[in-house]
C-alpha cells in the first residue's frame, strides 16, 4: 500500500512544477555561462539546496563558490550570485546580495517572494510556487499541506537539478566528463 504523506507530496510537486516559468530558467542558464565565477548561498534547509547546485555547476565545470567557505574568492563584477531564499527577505543574505550589487555582480535569485527585497535587486529571478514562515503573505498558486517551507524547498531542488540539465546540454557536457569532475577523496 502507497504511503499517503509520500503521494500527497508528489501531487503537490506535480501542481507545483506547472508554475515554474521555463523563461526564467533559461534566463539564469545563460547567466551561469556567461559569468566568470558562479557564487552560490542559501540559508537553512535552502542552505542544503545551494549546496546541492554548487556541488553540480562543479561538476559541470563551472567556477563556482559556496558562499561562506573559506576558500571562498572575492566576488567582481564578472561574477554571478544565486541566492536560494524561500521569502527573499532573510537578513544575512539579504546583505550579502547588496555587497554583491555594491562589486556590480550579477545577482540572481530562486524564491517565492518576488517582492522581497532580494528578489527587488536581483536581475535574475526565479519564482516558485509555496510559503515560508517568513512569506506567509505570499500568495501561492499551490496551497501545500507540509510544514513551512517545504514545498518551496523540494522546487527549488528540482528545479535546480533541471536547470543542471539545461547548462549540460547547453555545455555540451557528457555523464562522463561530469563524473570525471565528482570528489574521488570519498
Amino acid at each position: 500500500m502507497p504511503l499517503p504523506e509520500l503521494t500527497i507530496i508528489i501531487d503537490e510537486l506535480t501542481r507545483a512544477s506547472a508554475h515554474v516559468d521555463q523563461g526564467q530558467v533559461i534566463e539564469l542558464c545563460e547567466a551561469c555561462q556567461s559569468a566568470k565565477g558562479v557564487f552560490v548561498c542559501g540559508a537553512g534547509r535552502s542552505g542544503f539546496v545551494a549546496r546541492a547546485l554548487s556541488n553540480r555547476l562543479l561538476h559541470l565545470g563551472i567556477n563556482v563558490s559556496f558562499v561562506g567557505e573559506p576558500t571562498t574568492p572575492p566576488i567582481t563584477a564578472d561574477d554571478l550570485l544565486i541566492i536560494i531564499s524561500g521569502s527573499g527577505a532573510t537578513a544575512g543574505l539579504r546583505v550579502m546580495a547588496e555587497k554583491a550589487c555594491a562589486q556590480n555582480a550579477a545577482l540572481a535569485t530562486i524564491t517565492l517572494n518576488p517582492q522581497g527585497p532580494i528578489a527587488q535587486m536581483a536581475s535574475h529571478r526565479i519564482v516558485l510556487p509555496g510559503r515560508t514562515h517568513l512569506a506567509e503573505q505570499v500568495d501561492t498558486p499551490v496551497v501545500s499541506e507540509q510544514f513551512s517551507g517545504s514545498l518551496f524547498e523540494q522546487m527549488a531542488w528540482l528545479t535546480c537539478d533541471a536547470l543542471v540539465m539545461l547548462l549540460r546540454d547547453a555545455m555540451s557536457q557528457s555523464v562522463e566528463m561530469m563524473r570525471a569532475r565528482h570528489a574521488n577523496l570519498e
